[in-house]
C-alpha cells in the first residue's frame, strides 16, 4: 500500500455547515474517517439521549451523508459521530481497492481510533448504530467487546446471507478457496443498480451523494470480502452474547428480483428480512425486532412518512432502555 498522508486535525466536510471530519490514521498505513455533527442549535426539551454518543457505521459500498440522521441524535442530546472506514468513502485513497477486507474483525481498529478520537467520559453512554454491514461489524464488535456499549442500534443488519443459512454453507467453502487463492479476484455477482434507481435523485428520488464513494451499480464484489461477511455470519450463526439492549430495524417486506418496479421504493432490496429477523434473535438476550412498514433497505433513506416512524419508534424505545442502564 502506498504511504499515505493523514491530516490530523479536524476540518470542514463536505457535507457543510455543523460537519467536520477527522482523518484516523490506523495499521498497514491505512486510514480511516471520523465525521462529527456540531451545531449551535439547543436540543428538543427533554431529550431521550441526552449526553449520549453516537457512532454510526455505514454498510457496503456506501459512506456517511445521511444528514437528517445526524440532526435527529443532536436534537435528542447526542454528540452524533459517522465512521468511514478505511477503504471507503472518505478514507478511499489512490491505489486501494473500494471495500476491500480479508476479516471483519480488521475494523478493529477503526472503531479503536475513532472512539479514542470522541474523547468520550466514562459516564456518557455509547450509541452504537450500524447499517448493513455496518451492523454485522458493530453486532461482532460489541460480542468481543463486553461492557462498553450501552445500547447497539441495527438498521437493516446483513446478519444472514440472502439465501439463508444453507445457501451460505453451501457456497461457504468454494468463496473461501477463492479467497485463498484470489483475494482481489471480483466475484460474478452483479447489483442491477435497483436500490440506486430507488434512492438518487438523478433518477427521481430524494437524495444526493457522491457516486465515486457510493456507485449506482455498487463495488465490485471480491472473493475475499465475501469469505469475511461469511466468516461473521457463521459466529452470528453459532450465538452471540451481546450484554447490551439490541434494537433490530428491518422493513416488512423485500424484494429481492433483478428487475425494476415501483415495489423497490417501499421495500427492502438487498436482505432477506425474514431470514435477518430470525438471525437477530441469535444476538443475545434482549434483542428487539422492529418491523418498519414500506421502509427501504437504509431505512432512514426511505420516503418521509416511513422515517418519521422509524424515528418516533427508535425514541420510543429509547427510552425505555437507555434511560434504565443497571
Amino acid at each position: 500500500m502506498n504511504n499515505q498522508v493523514v491530516d490530523r486535525s479536524w476540518k470542514q466536510d463536505v457535507l457543510g455547515e455543523g460537519f467536520e471530519q477527522l482523518e484516523l490514521p490506523l495499521p498497514d498505513n491505512a486510514v480511516a474517517t471520523l465525521v462529527r455533527y456540531t451545531a449551535a442549535t439547543q436540543p428538543d426539551p427533554d431529550p431521550v439521549a441526552l449526553d449520549a454518543d453516537v457512532l454510526y457505521v455505514h454498510g457496503w459500498s456506501d459512506y456517511f451523508f445521511q444528514q437528517k440522521l445526524a440532526r435527529f441524535w443532536h436534537r435528542n442530546g447526542a454528540r452524533f459521530y459517522a465512521l468511514d472506514l478505511h477503504n471507503y468513502g472518505r478514507s478511499l485513497r489512490p491505489g486501494n481497492t473500494p471495500g476491500f477486507v480479508t476479516d471483519l474483525r480488521h475494523y478493529d481498529a477503526d472503531l479503536a481510533a475513532a472512539l479514542t478520537a470522541m474523547e468520550r467520559g466514562p459516564e456518557r453512554p455509547l450509541i452504537l448504530l450500524g447499517h448493513s454491514t455496518g451492523g454485522l461489524i458493530l453486532s461482532w464488535w460489541v460480542h468481543r467487546h463486553p461492557g462498553v456499549a450501552s445500547v447497539l442500534i441495527l438498521n437493516s443488519p446483513w446478519l444472514e446471507f440472502q439465501g439463508a443459512e444453507l445457501g451460505r454453507r453451501a457456497i461457504s467453502p468454494l468463496v473461501q478457496l477463492r479467497a485463498r487463492r484470489h483475494p482481489l479476484a471480483p466475484l460474478p455477482l452483479q447489483d442491477p443498480g435497483i436500490y440506486s434507481r430507488s434512492l438518487s435523485s438523478e433518477f427521481g428520488g430524494q437524495w444526493t451523494y457522491n457516486k465515486s464513494w457510493r456507485p449506482y451499480r455498487g463495488f465490485p464484489v471480491t472473493s475475499a470480502f465475501l469469505n469475511a461477511v461469511f466468516q461473521a455470519q457463521d459466529a452470528v450463526d453459532a450465538g452471540f452474547s451481546i450484554d447490551v439492549p439490541v434494537l433490530t430495524m428491518l422493513s416488512t417486506r423485500d424484494y429481492l428480483q433483478p428487475r425494476w418496479t415501483e415495489t423497490a421504493t417501499e421495500a427492502d432490496v438487498a436482505l432477506n428480512v425474514d431470514v435477518v429477523a430470525h438471525r437477530a434473535l441469535s444476538l443475545g438476550q434482549n434483542v428487539t425486532v422492529l418491523r418498519i412498514s414500506k421502509a427501504v433497505h437504509d431505512i432512514f433513506l426511505s420516503p418521509a412518512p416511513v422515517r418519521k416512524s422509524a424515528y418516533r419508534q427508535m425514541e420510543r424505545w429509547l427510552g425505555g432502555y437507555l434511560s434504565h442502564r443497571d
